[in-house]
């Protein structure tokens, strides 16, 4: 394993105040659905359910031991729909291309995400990826992947 080799592992109660500072950091809020500052009972609350359902799979994506975002994957049926944060401190080096992908070839089923329209970041993202763009729906713009 090289040093930048980026491995995915299950998340779990220990990542509680990693995931909660990622998902509170303002350009986070920004390009999430929702735009709240999340209070951290609420938030270990949601992880401990997030962790217990066997519907959804949270993952921690690591360079080199060092954490560089989450990736989420919630099943409806036979797809997935994929939800990701790069760590602040990592953000513009590829780690959430890698990452996501990564998650795609974990599930090896059809994968959907919702982006808004001005993540750009993470348009380009599903774009290097190889996802479809297939529709706008309530203010986000939705791509598919069939891998």
């Amino acid at each position: 394993m090289t040093d930048d080799a980026l491995r995915l592992r299950p998340a779990t109660l220990d990542d509680s105040r990693r995931l909660l500072d990622w998902r509170n950091d303002a350009e986070t809020r920004r390009q999430s659905k929702t735009d709240g500052v999340v209070a951290l009972s609420d938030h270990e609350t949601w992880l401990a359910r997030v962790l217990e359902s066997v519907d959804i799979r949270l993952r921690i994506a690591e360079i080199a031991g060092d954490a560089v975002g989450s990736v989420r994957a919630d099943r409806e049926d036979k797809r997935w729909t994929l939800s990701w944060t790069v760590a602040p401190e990592a953000r513009g080096r590829n780690a959430g291309v890698r990452m996501v992908d990564a998650m795609i070839r974990e599930l090896a089923a059809p994968v959907r995400a919702e982006i808004k329209p001005g993540n750009a970041a993470s348009l380009r993202m599903a774009e290097k990826l190889g996802m479809t763009r297939i529709a706008d729906e309530g203010g986000m713009t939705v791509w598919t992947l069939d891998p």
